[in-house]
């Protein structure tokens, strides 16, 4: 079980990482815009770590509900690795419409 906790924790931390990073690089191509471009980064760094600390923070909700499917350790794993997934991806698309709305405010002032 221990094993299968571990890769769980290992994939979606990454997960987050990756798609934090994704968002950090996101803000960085919108600051060549000459218009929102000294918003954007700003925006996008507040925007990642909010990211970073609710999507580790669900990370670490789902695995702890990993010891409850102790008797079929496989399947838990996958099942909570395909949910964290979605979650991540959800707050990812959520994140990156957060950011746009952001610099549209930002654009409009």
């Amino acid at each position: 079980m221990l094993t299968y906790a571990l890769v769980y924790l290992i994939a979606a931390l990454l997960a987050v990482a990756t798609l934090s990073f994704m968002i950090l690089k996101i803000g960085t191509l919108l600051a060549d815009c000459p218009q929102t471009g000294k918003n954007a980064r700003s925006a996008a760094l507040s925007v990642a770590t909010g990211y970073a600390a609710i999507g580790t923070g669900g990370v670490l909700l789902i695995g702890g509900m990993l010891p409850l499917l102790r008797d079929m350790p496989e399947a838990g794993a996958t099942l909570a690795l395909g949910f964290a997934a979605l979650c991540l991806g959800l707050g990812f698309t959520q994140a990156v419409g957060t950011l746009r709305d952001v610099l549209k405010v930002s654009d409009a002032a």
